[in-house]
């Protein structure tokens, strides 16, 4: 019996459950929106002699698009939902899914993987390795595959579970549809509250000079820590009442700065647009952060951060206040021979 949840409906289906169950899991199963047509990529056009661009040669005009939608619905509930007619078997993480190699290979992660797998029966098994890609989530990676069937999986996507879709769409590829929707999503759930798992995400980006290692999230892990800055530069201080002397506010944002990875600490207090008043106010406001960092995030590395107010800066173009992290000395021990 189909139920409902948040206006989405779910159907009863066997595809995609835990590879130890015998119980069958729910899909949502979405109907296709009109805002969802796909875009006309023959427009109507009619020539000199009155002949429609839709008609063809032999007189019969191109087919409606509900014909199309009509189709894609089906690859996606049949196909995709229940499996029926399935002739590749995907293991990934713990759940087990009926699929199909045709529309698998509009993935060219899942090409290179099917093309290796040995076919001994009839059916391809698959077996997708993710146990070094923590961020590709069972949901996220569940709404990619369903994705490669029809636009229908864009309705599972949310900020909450953004970062897992834009992971696991990296990792296929062929989807800057998906990828580029996930990545709004995921700027929409870097907020206050969830702040500090931003924080872990972005973690220490490498000293200048360095070349970043490599990323699942390609040029999108960039992004994303650009992003971050900007919250932490703009949208924290103003959202908090930093600008407008609101009680508690300054110390609200300093708890924030104390579990800031260094370069992004650095980053945001040298930043112009960083919403804390003046530069000797933002050398407090530093100066105290640091202070607290002693007792939390830099406690027990071995270096030593300090801020310094270079008077005259800010007028020769530059900026006032430097921070600046240099290891300390390790103590030597003088040995007297006896």
């Amino acid at each position: 019996m189909a139920t409902s949840l948040s206006g989405l409906t779910t159907i009863p289906t066997a595809n995609g459950r835990p590879a130890s169950s015998t119980a069958s899991t729910s899909r949502v199963s979405l109907s296709l929106s009109a805002t969802a047509q796909p875009s006309d990529p023959y427009p109507s056009h009619t020539s000199e002699n009155g002949t429609s661009s839709h008609d063809a040669p032999n007189g019969y005009a191109q087919p409606p698009f509900a014909h199309n939608e009509d189709i894609v619905s089906h690859l996606y509930h049949q196909g995709f939902q229940t499996g029926n007619y399935a002739d590749t078997i995907l293991h990934v993480h713990q759940n087990t899914y009926r699929l199909h190699a045709i529309v698998l290979s509009r993935s060219p992660y899942l090409v290179h993987l099917m093309s290796t797998s040995p076919q001994a029966s009839g059916q391809r098994v698959v077996y997708v390795p993710l146990d070094h890609e923590p961020e590709v989530t069972q949901e996220g990676f569940a709404i990619a595959l369903g994705y490669l069937y029809s636009s229908v999986s864009l309705g599972n996507l949310r900020p909450e579970n953004a970062r897992g879709v834009l992971a696991a769409a990296c990792l296929l590829g062929g989807m800057d549809d998906l990828c580029a929707h996930a990545y709004d999503a995921c700027r929409e759930h870097i907020r206050a509250d969830t702040v500090d798992e931003w924080l872990r995400f972005v973690g220490t980006p490498p000293a200048d000079g360095e070349l970043p290692a490599p990323t699942l999230f390609g040029p999108y892990a960039q992004r994303l820590r650009d992003d971050v800055l900007h919250f932490l530069v703009d949208t924290l201080p103003a959202v908090l009442g930093v600008p407008a002397g609101a009680p508690g506010a300054r110390d609200a944002l300093l708890q924030v700065f104390a579990r800031v990875p260094f370069e992004l600490f650095k980053a945001a207090i040298e930043a112009p647009g960083f919403q804390i008043g003046t530069e000797q106010a933002r050398f407090k406001f530093a100066k105290d952060a640091i202070e607290a960092r002693r007792r939390g995030i830099a406690r027990g590395t071995g270096a030593e951060e300090t801020v310094v107010l270079a008077f005259g800066g800010a007028n020769a173009g530059g900026h006032a206040v430097h921070v600046t992290r240099k290891m300390r000395r390790k103590a030597l021990w003088k040995v007297n021979a006896s």
